[in-house]
């Protein structure tokens, strides 16, 4: 049996002072020899870095605050062990996560990265087991809301891994570059994932590897900025052409439906921002994507086939749930699907 590869994990704390010492007590009974144990401190203002060198964690001092992406970039660079371990700092892993996350590894040489079961504050429901991310760019996560139950024991591919509790081989890693730190937080896990797969690497999850996150979607309007504008860099990154140009229609019809949804959300101002950030960054976004493509080892159905038609996010709100807007976009994108397969 192939011998259990070190793990680096690599924690950004932000303010986190409160939430660290279980997340660092969960976890360092689980290290073995040769682990490594670091936390990038996001020039929090409070204890953070402190509290984590008291729980015997290497930290990481950055003079300012370069975000999730950043952070964990920063953090993989500091470490050098083969298998990576992003964590956020109010997630507690459960006794035995991290061997089932080593155990993935033997399991799965094909995959690049993959997460842990993470389940919401209690254990008993699924906070994600693996995202759905649909054609227009929109990720979100698995099974939210269901119990542990539904998500099965077995190893299985998912579309993109949460960057909540992620397995990544530093060689998967380094060949496509990490998490992208202009994304700053969030979708980050979404692109890696999706450029890990468009470079041929399989993207998964370890049921038996649970962590329980202290999760809430609602953390201010500025959220939908980054999540807008994020999305877009991915679809611009990731998308191979023969795939992006039949669905720049849509996605660019797609842009009025999200204007309706964030005025009725209260986030129109965000939206609009996002928008205009795209714009401004496209010339580094088309820069960005041939770096991207030059890495792509799969056919575009293949990558294609990682991509949903529903539309059953829990955030979308009503304009989804419409009746022939869901039938319309699934429609397109069965014509889109025949099209790459020519």
């Amino acid at each position: 049996m192939a011998h259990a590869p070190a793990v680096a994990t690599v924690i950004v704390a932000y303010e986190s002072s409160a939430e660290l010492p279980g997340t660092l007590a969960a976890l360092r009974a689980q290290l073995e020899p040769g682990d490594e144990l670091v936390v990038v401190d996001n020039a929090s203002s409070d204890a953070s870095g402190a509290v984590a060198r008291a729980a015997g964690a290497t930290v990481l001092e950055l003079e300012r605050n370069v975000g999730f992406a950043g952070g964990c970039q920063a953090g993989a660079g500091a470490t050098s062990a083969p298998l990576l371990f992003f964590l956020n700092p109010d997630c507690v892993p459960a006794p035995g996560a991290l061997a089932a996350l080593r155990a993935a590894a033997a399991e799965r040489p094909d995959w690049g990265a993959w997460q842990a079961l993470v389940t919401l504050e209690g254990g008993e429901q699924v906070n994600t087991s693996g995202g759905v991310t649909h054609w227009l760019g929109m990720g979100w996560a698995g099974q939210v809301g269901a119990p542990v139950a539904a998500a099965g024991e077995a190893l299985r591919d998912v579309s993109f891994a949460s960057g909540a509790a992620l397995a990544v081989r530093r060689e998967a890693w380094e060949a496509v570059g990490g998490f992208d730190p202009e994304y700053f937080m969030y979708s980050e896990d979404l692109d890696l994932s999706l450029r890990l797969r468009l470079a041929g690497w399989g993207v998964g999850i370890a049921p038996a590897a649970r962590v329980e996150h202290a999760y809430d979607f609602d953390k201010g309007a500025y959220k939908w900025f980054l999540l807008e504008r994020n999305r877009w860099w991915t679809v611009l990154g990731a998308y191979p052409t023969r795939l992006l140009v039949p669905l720049l229609p849509a996605l660019l019809g797609a842009e009025l439906a999200l204007l309706v949804v964030a005025a009725r959300g209260g986030w129109l101002r965000e939206k609009l921002r996002a928008q205009a950030a795209v714009l401004r960054s496209l010339p580094w976004a088309l820069r960005r994507r041939r770096r991207v493509q030059a890495q792509r080892r799969v056919p575009v159905r293949v990558f294609a086939g990682g991509l949903s038609a529903t539309l059953d996010s829990p955030f979308l709100g009503p304009v989804a749930e419409l009746a022939p807007v869901r039938t319309l976009q699934a429609a397109y994108w069965g014509l889109v699907r025949r099209l790459v397969r020519v």
